[in-house]
């Protein structure tokens, strides 16, 4: 099992959480391999602070290597082996100063930092892209500036190049939409990939039902529905979401979306998109993402049962994939979900802690979330280390 341990806490200010973080990692410190890798999770309100975060966590701690991003909410989990009693157990911070950090000790030839990537994959150190090609890399754990239009493109040009499985988020914030990998930076994806050595297991869980089965794009502008299965998609969105709701269309707002089901897929995945625009005239129907005829297309319900449902079933299944206890894990969640969904502090890591064990956890809500080679929303990406 890999060595970790997480440290998290609300602070006063940047450099109270720094040293909060700090001094919680060095605690109970003995004579094992010290850390060498550490995941730094911070609230949105810190965005101006976290290059003095990072220096301050990199002089205290020695730990040499860092990934992380900003987002508007971030959640953890301490663990049951942890001794902080001021960095308390499970967490979740939203509109304050917070921190979030979990340090790991894993040899270094079993991973590298990814840098910023703005444009193209090859942008890449030529040492890190000849090390992946040795090790023959499988899997990676990467951030992306939701600034960048080209997201969706990285994030699957760079899974071919690693012949990998990329987890993630995209960074949220009212401020600066920074990323850490080794240095604060934004602009692109960034992250840190990992030698096959590295155990590892993952699940992705939806936070909408389908209302129907898929429609056909009979006809389409850009991000624009014209026309489903030959009729006008006005007519088929009323149809599929019923008279209640057709009856006050202000209702539909941030209850119903998109989602774009994934061709090939055995299990009926789907990526979600926001219903961005109704013409009820023309009977068209602009949505959060660019598409073409002969497309296929679903109407999703978003609400809390159905999203703690299938949680509760993905780390479920998750579970019986595993032959023992995890060493700990990630968690990227939407700001679609958390509090504003499910109505109480933490109540995502509650159900994974209650179903894996006390684990050490840490993640935040970002504005996406990366699972395969594919930019998710409404969902939340589940990553253990075994």
């Amino acid at each position: 099992m890999i060595s970790l341990k997480v440290v998290h806490t609300a602070g006063e200010d940047w450099a109270h959480a720094a040293k909060v973080c700090a001094d919680g990692l060095l605690e109970g410190a003995s004579g094992g391999d010290p850390y060498n890798l550490g995941f730094l999770y911070v609230t949105d309100v810190l965005a101006d602070d976290m290059a003095s975060i990072l220096t301050y966590l990199r002089q205290k701690t020695g730990i040499e290597y860092w990934v992380g991003s900003i987002g508007t909410g971030i959640c953890a989990n301490r663990g049951a082996v942890a001794e902080s009693i001021e960095a308390g157990g499970a967490g979740e911070y939203f509109y304050g100063p917070a921190a979030a950090v979990m340090a790991m000790s894993m040899p270094q030839e079993n991973f590298r930092i990814l840098p910023t990537i703005k444009n193209d994959v090859n942008e890449l150190p030529g040492d890190v892209l000849d090390w992946m090609d040795d090790v023959q890399t499988h899997f990676g754990v990467i951030h992306g500036d939701p600034a960048n239009q080209n997201l969706p493109m990285l994030i699957d040009a760079l899974s071919r190049r690693t012949n990998g499985f990329l987890v993630g988020g995209v960074t949220s914030s009212t401020g600066a939409a920074s990323h850490v990998a080794g240095q604060v930076t934004d602009g692109g994806i960034s992250g840190i990939v990992f030698a096959p050595d590295v155990g590892v297991a993952t699940c992705l869980s939806q936070g909408c039902t389908p209302i129907s089965g898929s429609h056909v794009v009979s006809d389409c502008v850009d991000n624009v529905l014209i026309g489903l299965n030959g009729e006008r998609a006005m007519d088929v969105f009323r149809d599929d979401i019923g008279a209640d709701l057709s009856a006050n269309l202000a209702q539909v707002a941030g209850l119903v979306h998109v989602g774009l089901p994934i061709e090939g897929s055995d299990t009926g995945d789907y990526m979600v998109r926001s219903l961005v625009g109704i013409d009820p005239e023309r009977g068209w129907l602009a949505i959060g993402e660019e598409v073409n005829t002969g497309d296929r297309v679903m109407f999703v319900r978003r609400d809390r049962e159905s999203a703690e449902m299938d949680l509760r079933e993905q780390v479920h299944h998750l579970k019986g994939r595993l032959d023992g206890p995890p060493s700990g894990g990630l968690y990227f969640s939407c700001l679609g979900r958390g509090p504003s969904l499910f109505e109480e502090e933490a109540h995502e890591i509650a159900i994974i802690t209650e179903l894996l064990g006390d684990i050490p956890l840490v993640g935040f809500y970002g504005n996406g979330e990366i699972s395969n080679s594919r930019l998710y929303g409404y969902t939340g990406v589940l990553v253990l280390f075994l």
